[in-house]
């Protein structure tokens, strides 16, 4: 096995049906303005990381069916039951309490699209 000294995950690009609906749920969720970005063939929204990065974005597209497609984990400083809520007051649904695990604890949501995702928390 080789030593990463990058990330496994670069990226992820997450379909949305209503692209300014999905936008509005991400930016109350993780709590940060998603960027437009419109210089390919259709227009993105840039999910920021650390610094000036990013790690994904939503585009025009149809979300998998209900248990089907990836989930990605995406951070939160926040307390869990406080990102639950977010969820719910920008549209989402939560689907899971929240699961502890030796580093962190997480729980599963769905966003506006149906899309499957999570709100991860590292211990402090």
């Amino acid at each position: 096995m080789t030593d990463m000294t990058h990330d496994q995950l670069v990226w992820v690009e997450l379909p949305a049906a209503d692209l300014n609906r999905a936008k509005a749920f991400y930016e109350a969720v993780l709590e940060t303005s998603l960027i437009e970005n419109s210089d390919g063939p259709q227009t993105m929204h840039m999910i920021p990381s650390k610094g000036d990065s990013m790690c994904g974005h939503l585009y025009e597209g149809k979300p998998a069916t209900a248990g089907d497609g990836p989930t990605p984990h995406f951070s939160t400083r926040s307390e869990l039951t406080d990102a639950m809520e977010r969820i719910k007051a920008a549209g989402g649904e939560v689907v899971s309490d929240p699961i502890p695990i030796p580093a962190a604890a997480f729980f599963y949501a769905k966003d506006t699209e149906g899309n499957s995702i999570a709100i991860f928390r590292y211990n402090d």
